[in-house]
């Protein structure tokens, strides 16, 4: 229902986007990932057929967003990251403005209003001015109007921005209420609701996508690098030598060292995080401490989420060349 293919964008000498590619299923909903400033508007915008790419084409439910762009728009229900919505109008009033907009006619009008009042469970709230309204309410307003003419493609810029923990606990579960009715695409830059929501997730930062998966997935990469946490009574030069020439090791920190106080409060030894490649390394750990005639006090295998991995990508280290 979306393709995107080699999107490229300028502004100026300004690359806001590069070689941008990736697809969203029939009735799937997928996440846009990236901290602020990765593009994530950006792209939007090129979907919702705001402004052209400059290299590259879009296509949205099976028209292209340049040459077709008012049957595409015809398809596309779209709430903005910043909604505009009129104040002094009431909640029904405003939703019969837009369906009137979207070209929609008498009672199918009224049909469609009714409808997406009560999926966005606002029906308690029609005849209440929007200006009265709170933050999250105003927010299911917003994707009430993207609702309208049930659109075959909803695309959502940070839908839960600004929202307090309830707001956005409704505003989650409403969105995954969509899935296998409307093909969802979603922009945030805030990792967990993403993984609760969507099916698969993109990654984006400075204009580029860094990856591509499902929630699951991108957790299952994180397992080809593994972390320990070891602590070690000894001498700490020698254990981190030794550790760094362990087959398989790629990285040893040292966290901490015996510190000065009551021998009742310290930690014994010295506490090292082992970064190791494809498995972890708990039986060679054990066994070098053991062979070298060292204390082993701690031996922790670390899990590492969703967080991590967003964090390592985004990282200008971990950044592919343009």
């Amino acid at each position: 229902m979306i393709e995107v293919h080699n999107v490229t964008k300028y502004y100026g000498q300004v690359r806001a986007l590069h070689q941008v590619s990736f697809d969203v299923r029939e009735g799937e909903i997928v996440g846009l990932l990236g901290p602020n400033g990765s593009g994530k508007t950006t792209l939007m915008r090129i979907l919702t057929g705001f402004f052209p790419p400059t290299e590259g084409r879009v296509v949205v439910a099976g028209y292209d967003v340049e040459t077709a762009s008012l049957e595409m728009r015809r398809k596309l229900g779209y709430l903005a990251e910043n909604v505009v919505l009129y104040p002094d109008m009431t909640v029904r009033a405003f939703l019969g403005f837009c369906a009137r907009v979207k070209t929609a006619g008498g009672a199918d009008r009224r049909r469609q209003v009714e409808r997406v009042l009560d999926e966005c469970s606002l029906s308690h709230m029609a005849r209440r001015h929007i200006g009265t309204l709170s933050k999250g309410y105003r927010q299911r307003v917003g994707l009430a109007q993207a609702l309208l003419c049930e659109p075959q493609v909803l695309i959502l810029d940070e839908p839960t921005i600004g929202l307090d923990p309830h707001q956005l606990i409704d505003m989650r579960e409403l969105i995954k209420s969509l899935g296998g009715k409307t093909t969802v695409l979603l922009s945030s830059h805030i990792l967990a609701e993403v993984a609760q929501v969507c099916h698969r997730v993109v990654i984006i930062d400075k204009g580029q996508i860094l990856a591509e998966d499902t929630p699951a997935g991108l957790s299952q990469r994180l397992q080809s690098a593994t972390r320990t946490r070891l602590r070690v009574a000894g001498p700490v030069e020698d254990i981190q030598t030794a550790l760094r020439a362990l087959p398989g090791v790629s990285e040893v920190i040292l966290q901490d060292t015996p510190q000065d106080g009551p021998a009742e409060d310290q930690q014994p030894g010295h506490l090292f995080l082992v970064h190791s490649q494809d498995r972890t390394l708990n039986h060679e750990l054990a066994e070098l401490v053991v062979n070298r005639g060292w204390s082993l006090h701690e031996l922790n295998p670390l899990t590492a989420g969703l967080e991590e991995l967003f964090v390592r990508l985004t990282t200008e280290e971990q950044r592919p060349a343009a």
